[in-house]
């Protein structure tokens, strides 16, 4: 064969892998809404930073007649490239190839670029579009499911992974994701779930469709299992460029920091009056977040779930910071079993990547009541305060309003580890608010006039910051005008932070 004939050859064997499953799968899958496999990573990466690997690979099964169905690359796009000039791996599910599913070959296309990935400090963005497990392969399937389970759970907290669900996603071809750090998922598009609706009607004779089930509001609403949601693929791909610019590269790194451009002296007048006067009334925790970080811009992380508590990464001087907020817009930002949990995760996640925390405090207490107390509000409230204490990276604290009971102690407190703890003159710092406490201390021995003058009292004494401040537990009362400025500059005297936890093999969080 000529050098001519065989650069052919090349071409030739190159189109067809780029074809996929054929025009008219990719006509069917744009049909429904979604993108291919190739166009997602266009999308999602550099232009002409992507390099393929393993274009040419095909499964290796012959039962049921499968070696007469053999396509190129076999169902998943594999590779590198960059997203704002840094090195990522990359895999991409390709649905119009045997719907997605995963065979051993397949698999191990997977896990040679995860591999890689470790050996480099680079992050993992997975882009699921599979229906699982390939049924004609069997335990083979499994075993490669097994692999990629394997190599996410030794790469958790030493390379950030990121799972995009961008079909519908069943079976084995939800737990790799359910491992990673953050799950994107497409309205209207995309679906998670163990069983589907068919083996749930046999099973348990519950009616419930697709959408219901494992829809992208349910799992970013109800389950919270999603971390965020796009309105379509093209969304979801500069979203997840987004999130990447807050994160390092690897545990070793620090995140990357940008050029600031906004002031950081910049005062707001309107920080001072966003808390009300009235304790019970509520107001906005993204009003004072918003005002307080570089060029307002706060990108939330499961915006849906368990709205009383607020996560995500802001900059403050140019560099990333993760930000936990009680939001006193919602059940009067009590800490339940979700918000503790959602915070917990979130918190581990930026301790792991040496991202600094930032805690925007305004707590009640935990939420009372039997469902909260059958379904462990102890054990899961323990969650937050175990990734708080466990911290090492800076933690800096502000409380706008309340902090009361275990929830002051849980919300990054001074005694469980934070570096500079500060309080606006509204901060109400006790045990418990005011009027329950002098129902216990005085058990109904005043009359109605007396108990109005000791609730006053007990309010001025303890109810405010500087009791915290005379003992140190507050390190400084702030106006809250100076947040931007205080959190900038505690950031950079924290930031040659170091701190070692005792040597163990790990901890035993509560689950």
């Amino acid at each position: 064969m000529s050098i001519e004939n065989k650069f052919k050859l090349l071409q030739e064997k190159d189109l067809q892998a780029e074809l996929g499953g054929g025009e008219d799968r990719i006509n069917k899958q744009h049909a429904a809404g979604r993108k291919t496999a190739r166009e997602r990573l266009i999308d999602l990466l550099d232009p002409n930073t992507f390099s393929e690997i393993d274009k040419f690979v095909t499964h290796r099964t012959t039962d049921f007649e499968m070696d007469k169905q053999k396509f190129l690359g076999d169902g998943v796009v594999t590779g590198y490239g960059k997203i704002d000039g840094r090195l990522v791996y990359v895999f991409a599910q390709d649905f119009t190839v045997f719907g997605g599913s995963l065979s051993r070959a397949n698999a191990d296309k997977i896990v040679k670029i995860m591999d890689l990935a470790m050996k480099m400090g680079a992050p993992v963005i997975g882009l699921n579009d599979s229906g699982g497990a390939r049924i004609q392969e069997g335990v083979e399937s499994l075993g490669g499911y097994a692999d990629i389970f394997y190599r996410n759970v030794m790469s958790s907290g030493v390379i950030p992974q990121i799972s995009a669900i961008l079909g519908p996603c069943a079976g084995g071809a939800v737990y790799s994701p359910a491992i990673t750090d953050f799950i994107m998922m497409v309205k209207d598009t995309s679906y998670m779930f163990v069983t589907g609706p068919d083996v749930i009607k046999t099973v348990t004779h519950e009616e419930v469709t697709k959408d219901e089930l494992g829809g992208a509001m349910t799992h970013n609403s109800k389950s919270g299992v999603a971390h965020l949601m796009a309105e379509n693929d093209e969304q979801a791909m500069m979203m997840l460029r987004e999130l990447m610019s807050f994160l390092p590269s690897n545990n070793m790194e620090d995140p990357p920091v940008k050029v600031c451009t906004d002031n950081i002296h910049r005062e707001d007048d309107k920080l001072d009056t966003i808390v009300p006067d009235d304790p019970n009334k509520p107001y906005d925790m993204h009003e004072i977040i918003s005002k307080v970080v570089d060029d307002h811009h706060f990108f939330e992380i499961q915006p849906y779930y368990a709205k009383n508590i607020i996560v995500g990464f802001a900059r403050l001087g140019g560099k990333p910071v993760g930000i936990v907020a009680n939001q006193p817009a919602v059940l009067a930002g009590v800490l339940d079993i979700d918000s503790s949990t959602k915070a917990a995760r979130f918190v581990r996640f930026c301790d792991a990547f040496n991202i600094p925390l930032i805690t925007f405090e305004d707590v009640p207490g935990f939420l009372p009541g039997t469902t909260q107390e059958f379904g462990g509000i102890i054990k899961h409230g323990a969650k937050l305060l175990y990734a708080f204490a466990e911290a090492t990276v800076p933690k800096l604290t502000v409380i706008t309003r309340k902090a009361y009971g275990g929830a002051y102690d849980v919300m990054s407190s001074k005694h469980i580890g934070a570096d500079m703890n500060f309080a606006y003159p509204t901060a109400e710092i006790a045990v418990m608010g005011p009027e329950g406490a002098v129902n216990i201390i005085y058990k109904n021995k005043l009359n109605e006039e007396e108990r109005k003058k000791a609730i006053e009292d007990y309010r001025l004494t303890f109810a405010s910051p500087y009791k915290a401040a005379a003992l140190g537990y507050i390190d400084e009362i702030i106006y809250p005008r100076q947040t931007r400025v205080k959190l900038i500059q505690a950031l950079e005297m924290t930031q040659t932070k170091s701190k070692l936890n005792p040597p163990k093999k790990h901890g035993n969080i509560p689950l």
